[in-house]
């Protein structure tokens, strides 16, 4: 009988080594699967930050990601707190692109929350890096909108 015992203990041990092994593989793998995340909170504002107390968010706005002059690369609606999220595939757009030239514009115009605001001008901004966040396997880059500013339209 020890001699059994003495077996299923080592192809327990040999077990646990390949399991290990195979989960560090993983891990190193995990650099591949990469997402970009985009998130930011819109605010009724001609700025749309935060301009007092209080200052309403801007829902259903529609935000797009436009990385050239008129090229809608991805939308995203306001939900009920005026937040926004893209999720991207690095593969498609790289990191330098949307840190260099994508822009975020808030296609819906200002009037739609705030009749007082501008009826002609477009919300824009740029993108800055926020930080790396590791979910499971996955590893998010997670970008934020560096500040809105009204441009009016020509």
């Amino acid at each position: 009988m020890a001699p059994s015992y003495s077996y299923s203990k080592l192809s327990l041990v040999m077990s646990l080594m390949v399991v290990t092994v195979a989960m560090t593989n993983l891990k190193a793998d995990a650099q591949f699967l990469r997402l970009v995340s985009i998130n930011g909170v819109l605010f009724c504002s001609a700025n749309g930050s935060v301009t007092g107390s209080p200052t309403p968010v801007f829902i259903n706005a529609t935000v797009q990601l436009q990385c050239v002059p008129g090229t809608v690369v991805s939308t995203s609606v306001t939900n009920g707190s005026g937040a926004f999220s893209f999720l991207l595939n690095p593969l498609q757009l790289l990191l330098s692109t949307l840190l260099g030239t994508c822009r975020l514009r808030v296609a819906t115009p200002l009037t739609a929350c705030n009749a007082t605001l501008s009826p002609t001008g477009v919300l824009t901004s740029a993108l800055q890096l926020s930080g790396n966040i590791i979910a499971g396997l996955v590893n998010i880059t997670q970008l934020v909108p560096s500040g809105f500013h009204l441009v009016n339209n020509i």
